[in-house]
């Protein structure tokens, strides 16, 4: 962009901010003490959250998000201070506060919901005792108190509040949990509700009722929202307003659908990019990451923080550091830090696209599915099962699944939590013995049900990447160490060999040679999953079980881990089970689906069919509960993070596997339930059509429901083309048949 830049302005006009905002933040500096020096982790930030708005604060992990809340609340940790700036919680001055006006600004004006609900909850107490408390902190009498938490537990949609008050924190789903850290925060009516992250680790189900819980106590209310999350798409439908930041700053901001529409910087664009969205799988082509890391906390550069990392960045950014420009956008001003915002949206992608040998791979295996000619089965199960005894009585956790992998195929497992899905993997792996009569096999032979009597070839055969790379590595010893003794008990290979073999690995995961002497806590998020996968992949496995590998990564790191995943998959062939509540990586992922619900199989076929339906009930509640940002290819997104189905809310909880309903195991939950049939008997598998990975047409697709097929395609067509306009499917508008459960 040539000629004088635009006109550039300050976040806002400080001059107008008044007590009609919940929340001001003004040239926010941030310093922590490290190392005998100050590091500045927020640099100049100034944003406002109007009454009754939502404002989303996004960016990696490290950019800055979880301090603005923290030294919104002055909960700052020792070594870290506010070196300038000015923050306004309902025309306090939080800074200026002693002591005495500070506990009760925080009692009665501002409240924060955490990431991680049973570490915010005392296992010791009870829930009547902890919400009352609440409440006590406010000024009312505890008899007082109590009423008001039952009336508190029952407004944030707890059906039950009598038997919930009187459980302990570990009694409760981890849905149940964080309701009932919101019906604390909301105690004392607070003009500012802080959300840190308050969904990460809910399914899809769980995650969408927590989301549209904090709506409509939103709107009933009348709170301010800072939504503080690195999922893009929660963002898009929870936040009117929203802020980019990055290493500190504040890069971009402004009305949601502007932002994610037409991003005017870079590193937004990035963001958008790394996103899995519906028409993108593996076989299409890779997703976008954004190169290198965030630079270290106290960083001084001389021109844009971000020029780094950034492909349109020339000698003006290395040399100059861009003044937020303002520009006029659909739905008010939008602000950048780019010289070039402009030109944001012609951003160079960083990864290739699939490489041409490997599409001319892809289409044979497309051409041969098409002919019948079947790629080799690596796993197979046949009614698998496993049942566990809990207090004398008997726990049916997985329950008759019968399932085939083929060779270069990724099935995912998809289902709420309690569903079965890592058991199942569990008893693949033999790490726990099936029922009697369980049937598995590895390339056609009889696989034995225990990992200690399996034979060094099957063991090194299936292998697992874990959710969260600090539990699986062992923080004292380095990353030659841990690849190098994966691959002395799995390989042969001894002296010089290993060495040469391990450089192979390393390079194979993208993991650079100068982190081979580091220990795992000297490492970022995403390089610690490569060296789970190096490890996992050390025995050149047939078979890996991804249980849940990128639900803890920013979406940065995300994209890379699966292009990761899947260029490893076609230069080895190897086969995945995924296992994951994100089911936009799963639809990118996967080239078959498996719902599982109440440790049964409901619903299994290719991902197309099964995520275009028609699908199971359950399988369309899934799909309708997960946010969408329908991003472009460019970088934008339509829709404003809207799903793209009527959302569909399961009434109850998860019945208990120790007594599962009777006939199929969905009915008391289910919003399309015929009647007695669905209570008392249990429906067959039905094909639903279409072609499997191994080629074969007949019973691809498969779904177990009473309700015929080509009924079922009718019902969910005419829920999709109604999206938007009828009312959500649930509760109010399921038939009265419906049998619903508290």
């Amino acid at each position: 962009m040539n000629g004088p830049p635009p006109s550039s302005f300050p976040a806002f006009d400080v001059s107008k901010s008044d007590r009609t905002d919940a929340l001001t933040v003004v040239g926010l500096t941030v310093t922590y003490r490290m190392r005998g020096r100050d590091r500045e982790v927020l640099q100049d930030v100034s944003f406002r959250v109007r009454r009754g708005e939502a404002y989303g604060l996004v960016g990696e992990s490290g950019c800055g998000k979880s301090t603005v809340a923290m030294a919104t609340l002055r909960y700052l940790p020792r070594n870290g201070k506010v070196k300038a700036g000015k923050i306004v919680i309902a025309g306090e001055d939080v800074q200026k506060l002693d002591a005495d006006a500070l506990r009760h600004l925080r009692a009665n004006a501002i409240s924060i919901v955490y990431q991680d609900p049973g570490r915010a909850l005392n296992p010791s107490l009870t829930i009547a005792r902890q919400v009352s408390e609440a409440f006590e902190a406010a000024g009312v009498a505890r008899d007082e108190a109590l009423q008001r938490t039952r009336e508190m537990l029952q407004r944030v949609r707890i059906a039950a509040p009598e038997r919930v008050m009187e459980s302990y924190p570990h009694q409760l789903s981890g849905g149940m949990q964080q309701r009932v850290v919101i019906a604390m925060a909301l105690a004392s009516n607070p003009a500012l509700l802080i959300l840190d992250e308050p969904t990460t680790g809910l399914d899809a189900t769980v995650e969408a009722e927590v989301l549209d819980l904090v709506a409509q106590l939103r709107e009933e209310l009348g709170t301010a929202v800072l939504f503080i999350s690195h999922n893009l798409a929660v963002i898009g439908r929870m936040c009117e307003r929203v802020g980019v930041l990055y290493a500190g700053k504040l890069v971009e901001e402004g009305a949601t659908q502007d932002v994610f529409t037409r991003p005017r910087h870079p590193y937004t664009v990035g963001l958008l990019r790394c996103l899995p969205t519906a028409g993108r799988s593996k076989d299409s082509e890779r997703l976008d990451t954004i190169a290198g890391s965030l630079p270290l906390p106290g960083s001084v550069t001389q021109g844009c923080i971000y020029a780094e990392r950034c492909r349109l960045a020339d000698d003006r950014c290395r040399r100059e550091a861009p003044p937020p420009y303002r520009v006029s956008a659909a739905h008010g001003d939008q602000m950048s830090r780019c010289h070039y915002h402009e030109r944001a949206l012609e951003l160079p992608r960083a990864v290739a696209e699939v490489a041409e040998a490997d599409e001319a791979t892809l289409q044979e295996r497309r051409l041969e599915s098409r002919e019948g000619d079947a790629r080799p089965l690596v796993l197979r199960t046949d009614k698998l099962s496993k049942t566990f005894h809990v207090g004398g009585a008997p726990l049916r956790a997985v329950d008759d699944v019968s399932i085939d992998l083929a060779s270069g195929e990724t099935l995912g497992l998809v289902g709420e939590s309690g569903s079965g899905k890592t058991t199942l993997a569990k008893l693949m792996l033999g790490l726990l013995t099936p029922d009697a009569g369980s049937v598995l096999e590895l390339d056609g032979a009889p696989l034995a049900a225990r990992v200690t009597r399996r034979n060094d070839e099957q063991v090194k055969s299936l292998q697992i990447v874990f959710q969260n790379p600090d539990s699986a590595l062992n923080r004292a010893h380095s990353v030659k160490r841990l690849i190098g003794r994966a691959l002395s008990r799995l390989t042969p290979l001894r002296g010089p060999a290993i060495d040469e073999r391990l450089a192979t690995l390393t390079a194979a995961v993208r993991l650079p040679e100068r982190y081979l002497g580091s220990r795992t806590r000297q490492l970022s998020g995403g390089l610690k999953q490569r060296v789970a996968i190096a490890r996992a992949f050390a025995g050149e496995p047939r078979v890996v079980v991804c249980d849940e590998p990128t639900s803890a990564l920013d979406v940065s790191v995300q994209a890379a881990i699966l292009n990761l995943l899947a260029d490893l998959q076609r230069e080895r062939g190897v086969s995945y089970v995924f296992i994951s509540h994100d089911l936009h990586v799963v639809r990118y992922l996967a080239d078959r689906i498996a719902v599982l619900y109440l440790g049964r199989l409901l619903e299994i076929g290719p991902a197309a069919a099964v995520f275009g339906g028609p699908h199971h009930p359950y399988t369309e509640a899934l799909l309708s509960s997960v946010p969408t940002l329908d991003t472009t290819h460019d970088g934008g997104a339509d829709g404003g993070g809207r799903p793209a189905r009527a959302r569909i809310r399961l009434s109850g909880d998860l019945p208990g596997a120790a007594s599962p309903p009777s006939g199929c195991v969905f009915h008391t939950r289910c919003p399309r339930k015929l009647g007695a049939i669905c209570e008392q008997q249990d429906p067959p598998f039905a094909d639903a059509g279409g072609f499997d990975a191994n080629g074969g047409q007949a019973a691809a697709h498969r779904i177990r429901c009473h309700i015929p097929i080509d009924q079922l395609r009718t019902l969910q067509a005419a829920s999709r083309d109604d999206a938007g306009t009828l009312p959500d499917i649930g509760a109010d508008s399921a038939p009265e048949s419906a049998g619903r459960s508290e």
